[in-house]
């Protein structure tokens, strides 16, 4: 199919839906459930615009200093998003020397594997409220709840990723005489990358929604907070605003996933 034709058709889905939305909206009673989209552009516009937002820098009980934004939005947006990328980044992390570790050691994988299974039956909401306790209302307990999401994720894949290995492959590398790490470096880690960046993609996702869920939960900042206030007042166009204003925040972090997925793939055909 042509370039063209694709990019027609993706703008005749959205027009159309759209369209739908908008002639919905002219009756005011389904404009109370499914929102107005004139509102939610102007509610985005003023979020963007209006007012001043403060974003006080703490350490413990002491403010060490504070930054002043030019509109409403900002202090929110960015405790979401820094919420998001620390729980991304500690969750892959973990999940993928987790997935290795347990992937390579079949008796790390034998003792460990049981309850990694058993707490990720565990819902997780159920923890909200303990991290909650344990690091107060700030980001720390948003980051360690949405951790809980990502982790898993990238572990189990990972874990399948080294689990994959040909063990014909395997053996001749031993035979060789490649050591652990050598193993380690030209088998295991180029058999899960496919893997890892497969859970990538919804490990990001994964992270917004365990940084919302969690400030909507118990929270004094973040667009979960903005939308708990909205849903206080039954006003649907600011929740259709920052469930769009998420939407296109998780997709430029997918976007950027994909750069990063294309550079490891073109590095590891070169090399």
């Amino acid at each position: 199919m042509k370039p063209a034709l694709l990019v027609l058709g993706k703008l005749s889905v959205f027009c159309s839906a759209l369209a739908v939305w908008e002639m919905v909206s002219w009756d005011p009673q389904l404009a109370f459930f499914f929102g107005d989209p004139q509102r939610v552009v102007i509610t985005l516009w003023q979020w963007f615009t209006e007012g001043e937002g403060v974003l006080d820098i703490a350490w413990g009980d002491h403010v060490l200093w504070s930054l002043h934004f030019p509109a409403q939005i900002y202090p929110h947006l960015i405790i979401t998003l820094a919420e998001t990328l620390l729980a991304f980044i500690i969750g892959t992390a973990m999940g993928m020397v987790a997935g290795l570790l347990l992937g390579i050691n079949p008796l790390l994988s034998a003792i460990f594997s049981p309850y990694i299974k058993a707490l990720n039956s565990l819902p997780r909401v159920i923890l909200a409220p303990i991290f909650a306790m344990w690091f107060g209302l700030g980001i720390w307990s948003k980051v360690a709840f949405a951790v809980t999401l990502v982790f898993f994720v990238v572990f189990f894949n990972v874990w399948q990723g080294v689990r994959d290995v040909n063990p014909v492959l395997l053996d001749n590398v031993r035979m060789l005489g490649a050591n652990k790490r050598q193993q380690l470096m030209t088998i295991y880690l180029p058999s899960a990358t496919s893997w890892v960046f497969s859970s990538l993609h919804m490990a990001i996702g994964l992270a917004f929604v365990g940084s919302v869920v969690g400030e909507y939960l118990g929270s004094y900042r973040g667009i979960g907070y903005l939308l708990l206030q909205a849903e206080g007042s039954f006003d649907i166009n600011t929740i259709l605003a920052g469930t769009l204003l998420l939407t296109l925040f998780a997709l430029l972090l997918d976007s950027g996933i994909n750069i990063i997925e294309r550079y490891a793939f073109k590095y590891r055909q070169v090399k």
